[in-house]
C-alpha cells in the first residue's frame, strides 16, 4: 500500500475531507461491505460497542459505505447509534479502489470458509438484509494520521475483520 493516497478530495457527509480530519486526530477509516451483509452489520455492532474506547484513545471513526442516499444511510447507521459518525458515501467504489481494496471471488464472499462465521454472526442477531452496494466488495480498515495511511487491513474474505480496539490504538 502506498501511504500517500490522495485524501483531500474524499469528503464526508459533513463536507470535511479525510485529509483535514486526519490532521485534527488519527482516523480509523472502516470500509464496509454492502448494507445487507450480516458481517457489515456485525462490524457496526462491534464498532458501536468499542466506540468509547477507540475515541478515548483519541481516534475518530469514519465509515465508508456504498449507500447512495444520505437519508437512507442515516437511518441505516442509526440502528447501531453510529449515525453521528462521519461517513463517506462511495457507491461507485472509487475510494475503496484508491485504498487498494478488492472485490472478492465467489469463494471469498460466500464460500465454505465464510459459512461458519456467517452462521455465528446470524446467531448473534446480525441478520442479513437487502443488499445496498456491491455484494462482492471486500471490507477493510485503515488508520490515517496527518494525511497518511499508517496502518492497514484488507480482508481476505467477507467475514474477516481486525480486532477493532487494538487495531485503532496500535
Amino acid at each position: 500500500m502506498e501511504n500517500d493516497i490522495q485524501l483531500t478530495d474524499v469528503l464526508t457527509n459533513g463536507g470535511e475531507s479525510l485529509d483535514e480530519l486526519s490532521r485534527a486526530s488519527p482516523l480509523l477509516v472502516v470500509f464496509l461491505r454492502h448494507a445487507g451483509c450480516a458481517f457489515c452489520r456485525e462490524t457496526l455492532a462491534q464498532l458501536q460497542h468499542r466506540r468509547s474506547e477507540i475515541e478515548a484513545a483519541g481516534v475518530k471513526i469514519v465509515l465508508v459505505h456504498m449507500i447512495e442516499d444520505d437519508n437512507t444511510a442515516e437511518v441505516f447507521f442509526a440502528r447501531w447509534r453510529m449515525h453521528d459518525v462521519p461517513r463517506v458515501s462511495d457507491p461507485q467504489q472509487e475510494v475503496y479502489k484508491r485504498f487498494g481494496l478488492k472485490r472478492g471471488s465467489l469463494i471469498q464472499v460466500i464460500g465454505l470458509g465464510v459459512w461458519l462465521p456467517g452462521l455465528k454472526s446470524i446467531l448473534r442477531g446480525h441478520f442479513p438484509g437487502v443488499p445496498r452496494g456491491d455484494i462482492f466488495q471486500l471490507p477493510g480498515a485503515f488508520v490515517v494520521r496527518d494525511g497518511r495511511v499508517v496502518r492497514e487491513f484488507a480482508a481476505k474474505d467477507s467475514a474477516e475483520h481486525p480486532e477493532w480496539g487494538e487495531f485503532a490504538k496500535r
